[in-house]
């Protein structure tokens, strides 16, 4: 359906005509992203669920045999709906002169209805603080301007988001877990602008050229664009050399600001008023040379004593909350690897823990184990402490009995990251970034070792360990081995990264 328009193409098109056009048009440009389908699955189980928040409901999903969506039958069913007297209908669906959409929840409300919009998004932190909210109501807008079209009456718009104040204590209560705005007057300054935007898009839809559209804020706003990389492509930024957009923490207004005054690549920003890093990061890059503070790394290093732990933490988020004390998106520890190193002249150790896979939370047994695995008033490192130091709190608040070894594991976590951070190291390859997975292919570019592509069975990043782990206990028992090996095998890596690491600085200390 190249010339209808839904509501997500109709979002598309506020963000960015171009962006509509491309998403219809050459879909293969846009910038693969591999947490996508774990959050669609996730927003599915949130829909899913919201469906019961009114009580009875009838959803009318129909999907033909290819596994599209059968709109015909939908509207239908729909109407039929609405004329039986049906209170709730979820994923109503209307189609009306090349639009359509799809409501989440359709209520009724006396002789018209109410719209609620469910989102997986986690409120109420952003309740009340409209410029978070209003990327949300041109979905709602033309949902209530197709509705009106076709000749419904709808009296309220709503947004449903989860509660991240909701802490699961026994079953699942979906009155508290959701929480709802009203989105009147957000969605009425929207409203006003349907007609004359929904008619642009049909014809961005009919249109066999690109548009050529520019870089500006709405690349980033509200949501990042997919097809950004592109964009830039076709707007002459090089990609084989470091561009404004590669610059280390400067805002996305700056940067449009020096791309739009012909400031592209770093030999146009040498004589620009930039932060210390950012004129390192590009005085590096243009004479091809590393820049190294001794000093500072040895200070880094002064306050690092043998026995030393590396330490790191995999763990996984939630939409809906599976375990007693714990909120949507919490962070849920499932795992951990140690590199021990007891003093100068003593060899490596290694101790791993992987929580059982059965579905069961994971927390009790991981911080049981790190109690055993880690001694009181030790030195430990990890890379960015403020993520295991927060893991270690919430382990600490939920299990009193433990507290007190854990708050003593996090108050002796140094910070790997504190040297690359501050400027003491940097290596133009690093683009900018001091996340481990950057720093580390610039320091060992030739070690297959320490190359996180060589890993096999599914497990190259954060991401993939964090999607794996709660599938394992539906694999079958082959697969589930496999998978907790891959698991073991990549979280061990990311601390052996941290050894060599932390071998790298003590070598250019000297």
């Amino acid at each position: 359906m190249p010339k209808s328009l839904s509501k997500s193409r109709y979002t598309a098109f506020c963000q960015c005509p171009k962006n509509l056009w491309l998403k219809v048009y050459k879909p293969e440009e846009a910038k693969d992203d591999p947490a996508l389908e774990a959050r669609f699955e996730q927003g599915n189980e949130v829909g899913d669920l919201a469906m019961g928040l009114f009580g009875p409901y009838k959803e009318v999903t129909v999907k033909n045999p290819d596994g599209s969506l059968d709109l015909t039958t939908m509207c239908a069913l729909t109407q039929q709906y609405m004329d039986q007297g049906v209170e709730n209908i979820c994923e109503a669906s209307f189609a009306l002169d090349g639009h359509y959409c799809a409501v989440d929840i359709l209520r009724r409300n006396g002789d018209g209805w109410d719209i609620y919009e469910v989102k997986s998004s986690s409120f109420p932190e952003c309740e009340g603080e409209e410029t978070k909210l209003e990327k949300y109501a041109p979905d709602i807008a033309y949902q209530k301007w197709v509705l009106t079209q076709y000749g419904v009456i709808v009296v309220n718009t709503y947004l449903v988001c989860l509660n991240s104040s909701y802490v699961r204590h026994g079953e699942l209560d979906i009155k508290s877990l959701f929480v709802t705005i009203d989105m009147h007057d957000l969605v009425e300054n929207e409203y006003l602008k349907v007609p004359v935007q929904s008619s642009q898009a049909l014809k961005i839809l009919g249109m066999n050229d690109e548009p050529d559209i520019d870089l500006s804020e709405h690349c980033m706003k509200p949501y990042t664009c997919a097809f950004f990389d592109y964009c830039k492509r076709q707007h002459g930024v090089p990609e084989d050399e470091p561009t404004v957009f590669d610059l280390y923490r400067m805002n996305f207004s700056k940067k449009l600001e020096h791309y739009h005054a012909g400031r592209i690549v770093f030999e146009d920003l040498r004589n620009e008023k930039l932060s210390d890093k950012q004129q390192m990061q590009v005085e590096c890059t243009l004479n091809q040379k590393e820049h190294i503070n001794v000093d500072g790394i040895r200070e880094f290093l002064f306050n690092l004593s043998y026995p030393l732990y590396f330490l790191d933490f995999e763990t996984l988020q939630q939409a809906v909350p599976q375990f007693d004390g714990q909120k949507p998106y919490q962070q849920i520890t499932f795992q951990y690897s140690l590199h021990i190193k007891e003093s100068a002249d003593a060899p490596y150790q290694h101790k791993e823990f992987l929580a059982p896979s059965d579905g069961t939370d994971p927390r009790r047994a991981v911080a049981e184990q790190l109690c055993k695995d880690i001694p009181m008033s030790v030195c430990i490192l990890a890379y960015n402490k403020g993520f295991e130091c927060g893991r270690i709190k919430e382990l600490a608040a939920l299990y009193p009995d433990l507290a007190v070894h854990l708050m003593n594991i996090q108050e002796h976590i140094q910070d790997l990251l504190t040297p690359f951070q501050s400027g003491y190291y940097y290596v133009p390859a690093m683009g900018g970034s001091f996340s481990i997975k950057s720093v580390l292919p610039p320091l060992f570019p030739d070690d297959p070792s320490l190359d996180y592509h060589n890993l096999t069975g599914g497990v190259q990043n954060g991401g993939d360990a964090m999607t794996i782990f709660p599938k394992i206990q539906r694999m079958p028992p082959a697969e589930a081995k496999a998978a907790c090996e891959a698991l073991l095998r990549y979280c061990e890596l990311d601390t052996w990264a941290m050894v060599k690491v932390w071998e790298k600085l003590v070598a250019v200390s000297k």
